[in-house]
C-alpha cells in the first residue's frame, strides 16, 4: 500500500508538471536546480560573434526566440534586426524589441526572409532553422554567418528512456551536412565544430516538464500514455541519483 501511495503521488506530481509545461521566450528557469546542462562547449558562441561584429555593422538574428540572447550582445539597436515565428515569442518580441528600435519582423527561418538582398554584414542563428539560399541572399558580399545548432542526436538517451526508439526528428542536423549545404550555395566555410555534452535531471518531474516543452524530440509523450517509462526513469533516479543524457551541438561559421 505504501508503494501504491508513493506511485500515485509521483504520478500526480508529474501531471502537475505536464499542466504547466510551457515557456515564454526560451526560459528554462522553472527547472533551475533540478537539472544540469553542461554548456562548456569547445567554442564560445558569443565570442565567435564578437570576433566578426563591429558596432557599425548590420546584424540579423534569425529565430531570435524572445530576443534574450540578441539583447545580451549589446549591439546598437539601429543596426539590429531579428525574426521569429513562434506566436508567443512573436508577441514577446513585439513588446520588447520594437520599442527599442530593433527591426523585428515575423518570419519562419525555413522560408523567405523579409529583407532586401545584401542587407546584412553578419547573420546569426542560435538553435533556429537555417535556409542557406536565403541567408546567402540577405548577406552582403563578404558577410559572415555564425550559427550554433542543436544536432540530430540531441537528448537521444532521454528520448529512448521515455518514448522508446523514435526516429531522429532532424536527421540532417550534423556539422558536415550543414557545411556541405552552405558550400553548395557558394559560401566558404571558415569553421565547423561538433560536440556532445552531458545533461542530468535530479527529479522525474523536471524531466517530464522538459519533455513536454520539446514535443519535436519527445513525440507523443504524455504522463498518461508513458507512465511505465516514467516509472523506469524514477527507478534510474533512485539507483543513481540522477538521469543522464547527452546534448548534441555544432558550430558553423561561413562567409559569402
Amino acid at each position: 500500500m505504501v508503494f501504491i501511495m508513493k506511485e500515485n503521488e509521483l504520478i500526480q506530481a508529474w501531471k502537475a508538471e505536464e499542466e504547466i509545461a510551457h515557456i515564454h521566450g526560451w526560459d528554462f528557469s522553472h527547472i533551475d536546480g533540478r537539472y544540469m546542462e553542461d554548456t562548456n562547449f569547445p567554442w564560445n558562441y558569443r565570442q565567435v560573434i564578437g570576433e566578426c561584429l563591429t558596432p557599425d555593422m548590420k546584424l540579423l538574428d534569425i529565430d531570435t526566440g524572445g530576443g534574450e540572447f540578441l539583447l545580451s550582445l549589446g549591439h546598437p539597436y539601429e543596426n539590429t534586426a531579428a525574426t521569429e515565428d513562434y506566436p508567443p515569442n512573436v508577441q514577446l518580441c513585439k513588446e520588447t524589441l520594437l520599442p527599442l528600435g530593433i527591426d523585428f519582423r515575423q518570419a519562419d527561418g525555413k522560408g523567405k526572409l523579409p529583407f532586401d538582398d545584401n542587407s546584412f554584414d553578419v547573420v546569426i542563428d542560435r538553435h533556429g532553422d537555417i535556409n542557406p539560399p536565403e541567408i546567402y541572399r540577405v548577406l552582403k558580399p563578404g558577410g559572415i554567418f555564425v550559427s550554433q545548432q542543436v544536432g540530430a542526436e540531441n537528448d537521444r538517451e532521454l528520448v529512448k528512456l521515455l518514448c522508446g526508439d523514435l526516429p531522429l526528428p532532424f536527421p540532417e542536423q550534423y556539422a558536415d551536412k550543414a557545411a556541405n549545404a552552405f558550400q553548395k550555395e557558394g559560401f566558404s566555410i571558415l569553421h565547423q565544430e561538433e560536440c556532445f555534452s552531458p545533461i542530468r535531471f535530479y527529479d522525474v518531474g523536471a524531466l517530464t516538464w522538459f519533455a513536454r516543452v520539446l514535443p519535436w524530440e519527445f513525440t507523443g509523450f504524455s504522463v498518461d500514455t508513458h507512465i511505465q517509462n516514467l516509472m523506469k526513469a524514477q527507478q534510474v533516479l533512485e539507483n543513481k541519483g540522477y538521469i543522464e543524457g547527452k546534448t548534441h551541438r555544432f558550430l558553423l561559421v561561413a562567409r559569402k
